[in-house]
C-alpha cells in the first residue's frame, strides 16, 4: 500500500494498533484515507501530529526551511574563518600530517583508505617522518606565542619589503661586477640542502670543459676546509688501518663531556615551529599549491615545474608559487647538473623574496636557499651579500649572523668573521657554533693557547655544525703545540666520531677504501719506474736545485703554512694542482723534462712537485695532508750525516742521498732538522695506486 502525503508534503504517521506496522513515514495507515476523519484530526495531520495525540516529525516545508538556514550558516561561517583567518591551516594540516600514511607529505583520501584498511600502504614512495603532536599543555602556552609571532610579523612586513626593494638591484649589480662562475663546481651535489661544494681557484678553461661531466659517485668523503680553495660537508668514513696507537690514546679523559653518539640519538627532537609559507591570497589557492608540491615531492620535477609556472603564470603575485617554482629549478639543477639552471633558481628565490605580502618564514627560507646555492656556484660575494641581508631583515636570528661569519670566511675576511662572532657570543655566550668558529679563527692567527678553550667548549655543548672534523682536528693541533697531551684523546674522539680514518691518519679529504699504511716501499706503490728514474738522475736534480738557490732571486719561498715551531724552511714548487709552473722549470728544465713522461705525479691534482730546503734548527710540528688520495716521495739531495728525521706515524727514518723514500702524509708526520748545515731534498707527489682513472679526472684539486 503506497505512504499517505498530507497537502503540505509532511510526512504526517499513523500508529494504529490495528495496521500492526511501525511509525515509519512510509508505514500504512487503517486510517489513511482522510474524508472520514474528524476536524481534531484534521489540525493534527495539518501541523504533522499523530492522530492519537503524540507529536511526530518535522514538516516537509520546516525540514526545507531549516535545511537551507543552516547551509546558509556554514557558507557564510566558511567564508568569515578564510576571510578573518581564524584558523591556521598550516597548523592543522601538519597535525593531520601524523597520519600520511602513503608518503606524500599531507594527509588526503589515499591515506584516509590505508588507515581504513581499503589500500596497502605505499613501500616504494620516500615517506617523510610526521611531526611529533605536541600535549595539549604545551599547546596551550604556544597559542599566545604564535598571536605574538603573527603580530610581530605584520607589523614588519612593510620593513622587509622596502629592505628587500632595496636589495634587489643592487645585489644584481654587485655580483656582475663581480665574475667568479668560471670556478663553478664540475658537480652537482647529491644533496641539495646541505652540501656545499667549490673550488675558488680552478682553471676557468678546466671549468668550463669539466662543467657538465657526471659526479664520479659518492666515493669521496669530503670536508670543508676554510684555509683551502673548497668548502665541503665532512661525512668521511672510517678505513681499516694499521694503526699501532699511542698509550692510553682510546681512554676518553673524564673531561671531555662530549655526547656520545648514542646520547644524542636518544635526546628527544627539539620541536622547531613548522614555517608558515601562505599569505592570506596563497590560503585561497592552497588545493592548486598543494597538488603542485605534491609532484614535487614525489620526485615528479618537470611536471612540478609546470604545475607552478603555470601557477605563477595565474597568480604572479603569489610568494608561495614563485617559491615553489625556486625549488623546482633548484631541484632540476640537480638532476640535470646544470648550473645555468641553479642560476635560475638563484634568481627566483629572491624574486619570490621580494613579492609584497611574503610571509616572514618564506622570505628568510627563500634568501636562505639562496645564499647557499650561490656559494655552491663559487658566487661568494653575492652569497655575502644575501647573508647580510637576512641579519637586517632579522637582526635577532643568531643562526643568520653564524651563517653570516661563514661566509666572511669563505670571502678569508677573518676579522669580519671574528667580529660577527664575538657579537653572537656577547649575546649568546653558550652558542656552541659561534664558538668553534671562533676558536678556529683565534688558531688562524696564531693565538693557540686562546683558541683552546673555544674549541673544546664548542666541540662539547653538541650544538648542530660543532661535530665537525675540522673543529677536533685543529683543538688536538693546538693541544700539541702547547704540549697538552689531552691532544691524542681528541684525536681518538674524532676517529670514534668517524672524522679520523685513525689517531694518526687525520685527513679530511678522503676516499673510502684505499689501502692505508705510513710508509711504502716503490714495489707496493707499482712507480717502480719513476723510483728509477729519479734515483738514477738523482745527480742531475740536486745541481739544477743547487743553481736555483744560488741565483739568490728569491725563487725559495719561505713555507706559509703555520707548520713551523722554529727555524727556516723554504720551497721552489715546479708543480702544482697538476699544473707545470712554466717560469719555475726554466730554472730546472732537465729536471722538468725527466718528469714529463710520469703522469702519475705531473697529474696528480691532489699534490706538488719541489724542491725543499732547511736549515738547521728548524722543527716541523706534527701535522697531517690534507687528504689520503696522494703518496709522497722524498728524494734526498743534499743530507748531512747526523741531525736530520722524519717520523710518520710511530717510525722515525732518516734521508740518504740518491735515494727515495715514500710515505703517506695523511699520516702524522713531524720533521727535525739539528745538523749543521741545510737540507736539500726534492719531494714528488704521486697519485694514490688504488684510485680509477675516472677518480684521477675527476677528484677536485688539492
Amino acid at each position: 500500500m503506497a505512504p499517505r502525503k498530507n497537502a503540505k508534503g509532511g510526512g504526517g504517521h499513523s500508529s494504529s494498533s490495528s495496521s500492526g506496522s511501525g511509525s515509519g513515514s512510509g508505514s500504512p495507515s487503517t486510517g489513511s484515507s482522510g474524508s472520514s476523519s474528524s476536524p481534531g484530526a484534521r489540525r493534527e495531520a495539518k501541523h504533522g501530529g499523530h492522530r492519537n495525540g503524540r507529536r511526530g516529525g518535522i514538516s516537509g516545508g520546516s525540514f526545507f526551511t531549516w535545511f537551507m538556514v543552516i547551509a546558509l550558516l556554514g557558507v557564510w561561517t566558511s567564508v568569515a574563518v578564510v576571510w578573518f583567518d581564524l584558523v591556521d591551516y598550516e597548523e592543522v594540516l601538519g597535525k593531520l600530517g601524523v597520519y600520511d600514511a602513503d608518503g606524500d607529505g599531507d594527509f588526503d583520501v589515499d591515506d584516509a583508505k590505508v588507515l581504513l584498511g581499503l589500500k596497502e600502504r605505499s613501500t616504494s614512495e620516500k615517506t617523510f617522518p610526521p611531526e611529533e603532536a605536541k600535549p595539549p599543555a604545551e599547546l596551550e602556552k604556544q597559542a599566545p606565542q604564535e598571536a605574538e609571532v603573527q603580530s610581530a610579523e605584520h607589523e614588519g612586513k612593510e620593513q622587509i619589503q622596502s629592505l628587500l626593494q632595496e636589495s634587489v638591484h643592487t645585489e644584481y649589480e654587485t655580483e656582475d661586477s663581480y665574475h667568479m662562475e668560471e670556478t663553478a663546481s664540475q658537480d652537482h651535489p647529491n644533496d641539495v640542502e646541505e652540501m656545499l661544494q667549490e673550488q675558488e681557484s680552478s682553471d676557468p678553461s678546466e671549468a668550463a670543459r669539466e662543467a657538465d661531466e657526471p659526479q664520479q659517485g659518492a666515493e669521496e668523503a669530503t670536508h670543508q676546509d676554510y684555509d683551502e680553495p673548497v668548502y665541503e660537508h665532512s661525512e668521511n668514513e672510517g678505513i681499516e688501518v694499521s694503526d699501532n696507537a699511542i698509550e692510553d690514546s682510546s681512554i676518553i679523559s673524564e673531561e671531555i663531556n662530549v655526547p656520545s653518539m648514542e646520547e644524542q640519538q636518544d635526546t628527544p627532537p627539539v620541536k622547531k615551529k613548522k614555517p608558515k609559507l601562505l599569505n592570506k591570497f596563497d590560503k585561497t589557492v592552497k588545493a592548486e599549491l598543494d597538488a603542485a608540491e605534491k609532484l614535487r615531492k614525489r620526485g615528479k620535477i618537470e611536471e612540478a615545474m609546470n604545475a607552478f609556472e603555470e601557477l605563477v603564470r595565474k597568480y604572479p603575485q603569489s610568494p608561495r608559487a614563485r617559491y615553489g617554482k625556486a625549488q623546482c629549478e633548484d631541484d632540476l639543477a640537480e638532476k640535470r647538473r646544470s648550473n645555468e639552471v641553479l642560476r635560475r633558481a638563484i634568481e627566483t628565490y629572491q624574486e619570490a623574496a621580494s613579492l609584497p605580502d611574503a610571509p616572514t618564514d618564506l622570505v628568510k627560507l627563500s634568501l636562505k636557499r639562496r645564499s647557499e646555492r650561490q656559494q655552491f656556484l663559487g658566487h661568494m660575494r653575492g652569497s655575502l651579500l644575501t647573508l647580510q641581508r637576512l641579519v637586517q631583515l632579522f637582526p635577532g636570528d643568531t643562526t643568520l649572523k653564524n651563517d653570516l661569519g661563514v661566509g666572511y670566511l669563505l670571502m678569508g675576511d677573518n676579522d669580519s668573521a671574528k667580529k660577527v662572532y664575538e657579537e653572537v657570543l656577547n649575546v649568546t655566550p653558550n652558542d656552541g657554533f659561534a664558538k668553534v668558529h671562533y676558536g678556529f679563527i683565534l688558531k688562524a692567527q696564531n693565538k693557540i693557547a686562546e683558541s683552546i678553550p673555544y674549541l673544546k667548549e664548542g666541540i662539547e655543548s653538541g650544538d648542530p655544525g660543532t661535530d665537525d672534523g675540522r673543529f677536533y682536528f685543529h683543538l688536538g693541533d693546538a693541544m700539541q703545540r702547547v704540549g697538552n697531551k689531552e691532544a691524542y684523546k681528541w684525536y681518538e674522539l674524532g676517529h670514534q666520531r668517524g672524522h679520523f680514518a685513525s689517531v694518526w691518519q687525520r685527513s679530511l679529504y678522503n676516499v673510502n677504501g684505499l689501502k692505508a699504511q705510513p710508509w711504502w716501499t716503490p714495489r707496493e706503490t707499482g712507480y717502480t719506474e719513476l723510483v728509477k728514474s729519479l734515483e738514477r738522475n738523482w745527480k742531475l736534480i740536486r745541481d739544477e736545485g743547487l743553481m736555483v738557490m744560488d741565483k739568490a732571486k728569491g725563487l725559495f719561498l719561505p713555507e706559509d703554512e703555520n707548520l713551523r715551531e722554529k727555524g727556516d724552511w723554504s720551497q721552489f714548487t715546479l708543480w702544482q694542482q697538476g699544473r707545470k709552473n712554466e717560469n719555475a722549470c726554466k730554472g730546472a728544465p732537465k729536471t722538468c723534462a725527466l718528469l714529463e713522461k710520469f703522469s702519475e705525479t705531473t697529474g696528480c691534482r691532489r699534490g706538488q712537485i719541489k724542491y725543499s730546503i732547511m736549515h738547521p734548527g728548524t722543527h716541523v710540528w706534527p701535522h697531517t695532508g690534507p687528504t689520503n688520495c696522494r703518496l709522497r716521495m722524498h728524494l734526498g739531495l743534499v743530507i748531512p750525516k747526523k741531525g736530520c728525521k722524519i717520523r710518520c706515524a710511530n717510525e722515525t727514518r732518516t734521508w740518504e742521498e740518491g735515494k727515495v723514500l715514500i710515505f703517506d702524509d695523511s699520516f702524522e708526520h713531524e720533521v727535525w732538522q739539528d745538523a749543521s748545515s741545510f737540507r736539500l731534498i726534492f719531494i714528488v707527489d704521486v697519485w694514490h695506486p688504488e684510485l680509477t682513472p675516472q677518480q684521477r679526472r675527476s677528484l677536485p684539486a688539492i
